[in-house]
């Protein structure tokens, strides 16, 4: 993790391919690429993850250059990535496979993009004919959304079928432009929480613990102990529910009317411990830039004792849903992601870990309590939607385990702080309300393991104000994947493998 006040560059953008590729080479991964305008130009940053932790190589694009040699194709993990900052900022990776819009369907007279400070362009109705990529007697293209039942985010499907195989899926994401990162510029770290908590509704805690990690590394704010398990706490509580949430969603496309009832109350009663122990049921308003805001509601007795009621009668079935044969048929060698190219694109969370990636980083880059707390990483091998299923259930024992561990400590950490300013002095008292950070200057990378996989936020502040805030959530990262797994299966497999995915839309399109 990096603090400074102006940027690093690491060479000239000809030199970020070999930057990457020696980095891959080495066992790496490319973990995010962006671009921020910039005085001299364009600059381009890389974010690199390896076991010692994230390294950022930052490149300029001279003002006036148009192109610079593309890195997707030496890592093919950057293909949505440069295709957002050719759509963002006009300029052209030479040597991309693809290069059509992503987040822009078209260019223009239309509607201006949230955020794109400085970037050409504007957005009309999407005008273009349905794609088609599979030809031969009788295939045609169904298109499948963005409008969907119930709360599902605004993705369109177009499935290439013949009537029942599925020869082939696009996808269509970005109906949606939220401006978050643009809507960073200028605000104050603590306010800032509240946007980073709603980039991504389901991860709202890992989001607000990676943008507060970063904004400490910055300030030189110390978490208190206490703090760091209060965090490791909120974030279990929101990794079961994430968890349950695809259990109850793969239960309902089989058609198991009672586990999906089951499972969906089970999930109400994590969603209920989470209120009462914070006051709010996904977890916001807790984690503040040098701890959190109060004291849980709930003493750790207390928690521990609805912990317990809960693992006993999740677990009990789950055990009856693992051992139904008609509902693992269904998950059996639908939508398989081979390990080779989960390790070639770098997949990240459940996803990754049902082929074959160990990669968690919650172990592998410990942060807030996770250093002091024993961590299990569970993979395997198939790569198919049983595996990802298979992947969670040992991620929701871990997850209990974790949380008696944090409320174990909690009990014994009682009496001590919950936050520390810039200054280290501690702060015990429930009416807390935001450190000072003015006259804070620097840069810093953070990470946390969301239940989709990992978050990173790349934050820059100057004399206290935010002026670049870099959110990429591991459904922005997972989602380009989610069109490989579905050729070879059938329609009826749609629902399976988009829930065994576990990805959100919201998170990807910000």
């Amino acid at each position: 993790m990096t603090a400074a006040a102006e940027y690093e560059l690491a060479g000239s953008v000809t030199s970020l391919r070999d930057r990457v590729t020696g980095h891959i080479e080495a066992g790496g991964r490319l973990a995010d690429l962006f671009g921020t305008v910039h005085e001299a130009g364009l600059l381009i940053t890389a974010q690199l993850a390896g076991p010692d932790g994230i390294t950022t190589v930052d490149v300029i694009l001279p003002a006036g250059q148009a192109s610079y040699p593309a890195v997707t194709p030496v890592a093919g993990s950057a293909f949505w990535y440069e295709r957002e900052i050719h759509d963002m900022f006009g300029v052209v990776p030479e040597g991309h496979p693809r290069l059509e819009p992503l987040l822009r369907p078209a260019s223009g007279p239309g509607l201006p993009l949230p955020g794109g400070d400085g970037a050409p362009g504007r957005i009309d109705p999407d005008p273009r004919l349905l794609p088609s990529h599979a030809v031969g007697p009788g295939l045609f293209t169904i298109p499948h959304g963005p409008v969907r039942s119930g709360v599902t985010e605004s993705i369109e499907y177009l499935v290439e079928t013949p009537g029942e195989d599925i020869a082939h899926l696009n996808m269509r994401l970005f109906y949606k432009h939220r401006g978050i990162e643009a809507r960073y510029a200028g605000m104050r770290p603590a306010d800032a929480v509240l946007l980073a908590e709603r980039t991504e509704g389901v991860a709202s805690v890992a989001h607000a613990i990676a943008f507060c990690q970063a904004v400490e590394q910055i300030s030189g704010t110390p978490v208190p102990w206490r703090a760091a398990l209060i965090r490791t706490l909120h974030a279990e509580l929101e990794r079961l529910a994430c968890h349950l949430d695809v259990v109850v969603r793969l239960a309902d496309g089989a058609g198991l009317a009672v586990a999906t009832a089951r499972f969906g109350w089970h999930k109400e009663q994590v969603l209920r411990l989470t209120g009462q122990i914070c006051g709010s049921r996904f977890g916001r308003g807790v984690v503040t830039p040098g701890g959190v805001t109060a004291a849980p509601q709930l003493d750790p007795a207390g928690i521990l004792a609805a912990l317990r009621q809960l693992e006993r009668q999740l677990s009990a079935d789950l055990k009856l849903l693992m051992g139904t044969a008609s509902f693992l048929d269904r998950l059996r060698r639908t939508g398989p992601f081979p390990p080779a190219r989960a390790a070639e694109h770098g997949a990240l969370g459940p996803v990754g870990r049902a082929s074959g990636i160990v990669d968690d980083a919650r172990q592998s880059r410990p942060y807030a309590a996770y250093g002091s707390l024993r961590t299990t990483v569970s993979s395997r091998d198939e790569g198919d939607a049983l595996a990802r299923l298979e992947v969670r259930v040992d991620e929701i024992a871990g997850a209990f385990h974790l949380l008696r561990q944090a409320a174990d400590e909690l009990s014994e950490a009682d009496s001590g702080p919950l936050h520390a300013d810039r200054t280290g002095a501690d702060f015990t008292g429930a009416d807390f309300t935001g450190a000072d950070f003015t006259g804070a200057d620097g840069r810093a990378v953070s990470w946390a393991e969301a239940p989709q996989g990992e978050v990173l936020y790349d934050v820059r502040i100057e004399s206290g104000r935010i002026t670049r805030c870099r959110s990429r959530s591991a459904s922005f990262h997972n989602l380009v994947l989610m069109h490989e797994v579905f050729a070879g299966d059938i329609l009826t497999d749609f629902p399976f493998i988009e829930a065994s995915f576990g990805l959100s839309v919201a998170g990807a399109a910000r």
